[in-house]
């Protein structure tokens, strides 16, 4: 099955112009970038919220 996935996308592609092509991917990198980033945004949210709530161990 996996040797079969390159050619699902070149039909894709080939289906598509170079500018819808090129849209397809900048709005792909886009939603990544934005992914990534509240990601980040939550984790060092969640990292202050539980700084001070340590037990320390002295």
């Amino acid at each position: 099955m996996p040797s079969n996935l390159p050619n699902l996308r070149r039909l894709f592609v080939e289906a598509r112009s170079e500018a819808e092509e090129s849209s397809y991917s900048r709005n792909a990198f886009y939603n990544l970038v934005l992914f990534m980033s509240s990601v980040t945004v939550f984790s060092l949210m969640a990292q202050r919220m539980t700084s001070g709530k340590g037990v320390s161990a002295s």
